[in-house]
């Protein structure tokens, strides 16, 4: 196996490096309409390097090729909506076959960064400078509390098992779970091969109720966990979908600021993201105290933004009637698309470069913002 490794004289497979973004940004966070996860190519490939991009061109293809990369990371996935056909007359054929021929692995993680605790809005709010940063529209329907019911004796293997395997996770605190007793009772059926009791008698035993919140897209691999740690032939066990909120992912940020006037928040905002412009409403010589983030087209989280206190909303892609209709009631700074995601590959070089230290790594020279600005 070449998994994990990171020794000059050894190879690892590019599944290694997608399995590191997705531990970081597991894909069941994206939104529904996107498409983030392999593109084209074989994860079971070895690598050769990285080029990281916010989008992916036929530039960025033969920039690849030409730094012996065989592994293109991208925020905007290159195949958002289904295609009919894979030809040199369309810029995606191209790229696509350009890809496949130089045996190039493309991957996108999107929307599933932009949710993810410390993702993009995460980021950029690090880079402005943001304390008391929190979750500016969390997650929804991304939670179920597992309850299973276990022989006193066995409740610490079993819940070993479910704790190791991503259960018990609640914000800043692991291992969480919580164990009631009582008494439980059953009649195995003839046929049946029971851990207690006897065959067509019912049987009563002390058991303890053992409870704790999981990730939906953990749920299987937990309760495939505690079934092989349960001494029960069939557990008896409950899935209860959660309306809470997952306050650790979602999208965009809000946070404090040290008291700023508007005017001066924005060229720091100019500064550091590069932007050759800002487009912004409100008072240049207003207070702030509270600005929410978010990165690409966030101007649909304008009113939470509002209901979250913030003075001003960054993002981008903001409309002529964003501007008017929220102007008397929050200052909106639009940075640009583009602007505001760089960040996204500096998070892909930390966590590639973290687990793989000898791995080559680069930030595409071709990755270049397609509006120009006169």
């Amino acid at each position: 196996m070449r998994y994990l490794c990171s020794r000059k004289d050894l190879l690892m497979e590019i599944r290694c490096i997608l399995n590191a973004i997705e531990e970081f940004a597991p894909r069941a966070l994206q939104e529904g309409y996107d498409n983030a996860g392999l593109q084209a190519g074989d994860a079971a490939n070895d690598c050769t390097g990285v080029l990281l991009t916010l989008d992916v061109s036929e530039r960025t293809v033969e920039e690849a090729a030409g730094r012996n990369c065989n592994l293109i990371i991208s925020h905007h996935p290159l195949l958002f909506k289904g295609i009919k056909s894979i030809a040199p007359s369309t810029a995606k054929g191209r790229i696509l076959m350009r890809a496949l021929c130089e045996g190039i692995t493309l991957y996108a993680a999107h929307t599933n960064l932009d949710n993810a605790r410390g993702g993009v809005s995460f980021r950029m709010a690090e880079m402005m400078g943001l304390k008391n940063i929190r979750t500016l529209c969390p997650q929804k329907g991304t939670l179920v509390k597992l309850v299973v019911f276990v022989p006193a004796d066995y409740v610490a293997d079993v819940r070993d098992a479910m704790l190791d395997n991503g259960a018990g996770n609640v914000g800043d605190y692991d291992r969480c779970s919580y164990a009631m007793d009582g008494i439980g009772s059953f009649r195995p059926k003839p046929g049946a091969h029971p851990f207690s009791g006897i065959c067509g008698e019912l049987h009563e035993g002390k058991e303890i109720r053992l409870e704790m919140i999981v990730p939906l897209w953990k749920a299987g691999k937990v309760v495939e966990a505690m079934v092989s740690a349960h001494p029960y032939e069939e557990p008896a066990y409950d899935i209860i979908p959660l309306a809470n909120a997952d306050c650790h992912s979602g999208s965009g940020i809000v946070g404090d600021v040290e008291p700023v006037s508007l005017g001066d928040f924005l060229l720091r905002l100019k500064e550091v993201f590069a932007t050759k412009s800002v487009r912004y409403t409100g008072e240049p010589s207003a207070t702030l105290r509270r600005v929410a983030m978010c990165g690409g087209s966030g101007a649909s989280m304008t009113s939470d933004a509002i209901a979250a206190g913030a003075d001003l909303y960054v993002s981008g892609d903001f409309k002529y009637h964003d501007f008017t209709e929220y102007r008397e009631s929050i200052a909106l700074a639009d940075i640009g698309h583009y602007e505001s995601e760089q960040c996204a590959k500096l998070i892909f070089r930390e966590l590639i470069s973290r687990r793989f230290p000898d791995l080559p790594v680069y930030f595409s020279e071709t990755d270049i913002n397609p509006i120009n600005y006169i």
